[in-house]
């Protein structure tokens, strides 16, 4: 199943007047042309359609917040959290904080000040999401750009292609952008569902409807449920904020986005028909123009041409070992501090680990193209590992998992807890 927008985007509201603040780059070259010469000139309804794309740079963000918004808020308006919400969290916190730094030996603060978590609405959540991940997703324009070489002059139908190809890409990557971080906000609990660094912040995002749900789902005691997410949470913050764990995952997540080898015959496919029918009158009735480019762009398995290079192959590898770790880790904190604090921890943590194998489609797309693996099989890797760590060596061991870079597991010491601790001269108990 394909992440789908549910409706077309009205163009009349992205017009270059509205185009994001969060983009400073340079407009680039008109791809359609003002001149006699160019294949465009005097064709409907593509003046403005041209415009909207003038000056976006290489994702189109306006589009991307607007798409993350439509589908975060299903188009609805949203109120404020409610301040006894906002108090009941803040207590909890407190007590996961004090926990989660005696379990890891760990500061929870990046900032010097206590860690808040802030409970916020979907809406809220996904625009921050796209604000902390934008240079992650710029990289990933770079890696899924297509070079168009060659001289159209003279070509109608070639023009009309490369000017397509010009636009369309900053155009997909905001729209997919904007659906992916929309979807996201509907299903996760808080920042670090997946396991990305965010902007260093003294708070942390909550999504207080998400965790209702799930109680209620679930007939968990909300205020159990809600500590669990702090726990998580905090532990997260804490593992992400050391300097050399940051530094790892942003080169590796980094590296593997901007190694995409893209399919230009697989947008060629897509978008062959595009440029006869527009030429060929379309392109007098908007509607028609607007259905033509969001068929042509609704599917991010087709349109993104993205095909896995051999260079990302190799990475995955590695990314996935440091992932594996961290969400072990995690995961060992909170059965290491869990069950003394909340009574329905063994049915919390049932529930919750069914909902990681029943995670939809779409988000195992965005995985997929970020290059993380959140599989049942990537938790396990990693609980086997802690176990072997801490069977082996106790668990004051684990503190040096996040001292350096240098000192997270490689893709064999995942597998095998003893040679991690060779290579950093752990003793290993007999």
């Amino acid at each position: 199943m394909h992440l789908r927008c549910p409706c077309v985007v009205p163009w009349s509201n992205a017009r270059p007047a509205q185009v994001d603040s969060m983009s400073d780059d340079q407009p680039p070259e008109d791809p359609f042309g003002n001149d006699d010469d160019q294949p465009f000139h005097g064709v409907p309804f593509f003046g403005d359609l041209a415009k909207m794309f003038s000056g976006q740079g290489p994702v189109n963000w306006d589009l991307a917040r607007q798409m993350a918004q439509m589908i975060a808020t299903e188009g609805q308006a949203e109120a404020n959290v409610d301040p006894t919400v906002r108090m009941a969290v803040a207590d909890l916190v407190r007590v996961a904080e004090m926990r989660v730094e005696g379990a890891t030996g760990l500061s929870t603060s990046t900032s010097g000040h206590p860690v808040e978590m802030q409970p916020v609405r979907a809406g809220q959540w996904a625009s921050q999401t796209l604000e902390d991940w934008r240079p992650l997703l710029e990289r990933l324009a770079q890696g899924l750009s297509i070079d168009r070489p060659g001289d159209t002059a003279g070509n109608p139908s070639a023009a009309l292609m490369g000017g397509l190809f010009q636009m369309i890409g900053p155009m997909m990557l905001g729209m997919q952008s904007g659906m992916m971080v929309g979807h996201l906000a509907r299903r996760s609990f808080g920042q670090y569902d997946l396991p990305l660094p965010r902007a260093r912040r003294g708070e942390l995002l909550l999504l207080t409807d998400a965790l209702d749900g799930f109680a209620t789902d679930w007939s968990l005691p909300l205020d159990e449920v809600r500590l669990w997410i702090c726990i998580h949470e905090l532990t997260h913050h804490a593992v992400l904020g050391r300097p050399g764990v940051r530094d790892r995952i942003e080169e590796l997540v980094g590296e593997y986005v901007s190694s995409f080898d893209p399919d230009a015959n697989a947008l060629d496919d897509r978008l062959a028909g595009l440029g006869p029918e527009l030429l060929g009158g379309a392109g007098d009735d908007p509607a028609a123009v607007q259905k033509a480019l969001q068929d042509a762009v609704g599917d991010p398995e087709v349109l993104l041409g993205a095909i896995q290079s051999d260079h990302q192959r190799a990475l995955l590898p590695q990314l996935g070992a440091v992932i594996s770790a961290i969400v072990g880790y995690v995961d060992w904190v909170l059965d290491e501090v869990g069950p003394g604090l909340i009574s329905s921890y063994e049915a919390l943590t049932e529930a919750l680990r069914r909902r990681r194998v029943e995670t939809a489609s779409g988000d195992r797309f965005v995985e997929r193209l970020l290059g993380l693996e959140m599989n049942q099989a990537t938790y396990e890797r990693g609980e086997q590992f802690i176990a072997g760590v801490v069977e082996r060596s106790g668990a004051g061991a684990l503190s040096r998992l996040w001292e350096a870079a240098d000192l997270l597991p490689t893709p064999a010491e995942i597998e095998a807890p003893g040679l991690w601790l060779a290579r950093i001269d752990l003793p290993a108990d007999d």
